[in-house]
């Protein structure tokens, strides 16, 4: 495996992300089984996890995605803005938001807000990467999690700083010359 000279380590390959992803669809499968969820995917991080994801998901659904952002550089600015609303209404619908990352949980849960004032019949939550030790508020808990790290600033298949890093194949640590003192 190439490793970016960026990256102090690696802490989940390629290999093991489809794995997971695989885990998770069959799982997400049977739970909504004789339903048709819309998976909203929250952009721009989840792209990479939601396009493996719904490979293994052997049911049907629908797609959507939803711009929101709090981010600037390596830390949540506690703001959050929709830059991309989805398109479809969620009125007695099951909703699965698909996250790259779940740190803060600033953004999700106003996203979840969003969807319930929606009158959504239901909104669960699949992450890739959990990060329970970033959590500013209480009672985000995603029910279905591929992987929990310690709180380290991660990039990687999706995850960013500043935009760069997304479409690397595997997660890591960002080097901390990277961000510091910028």
């Amino acid at each position: 495996m190439n490793i970016n000279p960026c990256i102090e380590e690696v802490l989940i390959t390629h290999e093991m992300i489809q794995k997971k992803c695989e885990e998770l669809g069959k799982i997400i499968t049977e739970d909504y089984n004789g339903k048709v969820p819309i998976l909203i995917g929250l952009l721009k991080g989840a792209v990479p996890f939601m396009a493996e994801l719904i490979k293994y998901i052997d049911c049907d659904i629908e797609l959507e995605f939803i711009d929101v952002s709090s981010y600037e550089g390596v830390s949540s600015t506690g703001v959050i803005k929709i830059v991309r609303d989805i398109n479809c209404s969620v009125e007695d619908r099951h909703i699965l938001l698909v996250d790259d990352i779940i740190d803060t949980g600033l953004t999700l849960n106003e996203v979840i807000k969003l969807l319930k004032d929606r009158k959504a019949a239901s909104v669960e939550t699949v992450t890739l990467v959990d990060k329970p030790e970033g959590r500013k508020i209480g009672g985000i808990n995603p029910k279905y999690i591929g992987y929990t790290i310690p709180n380290k600033f991660v990039v990687g298949f999706g995850l960013d700083y500043n935009e760069l890093y997304r479409n690397l194949p595997y997660i890591g640590v960002l080097k901390r010359s990277v961000y510091e003192n910028k």
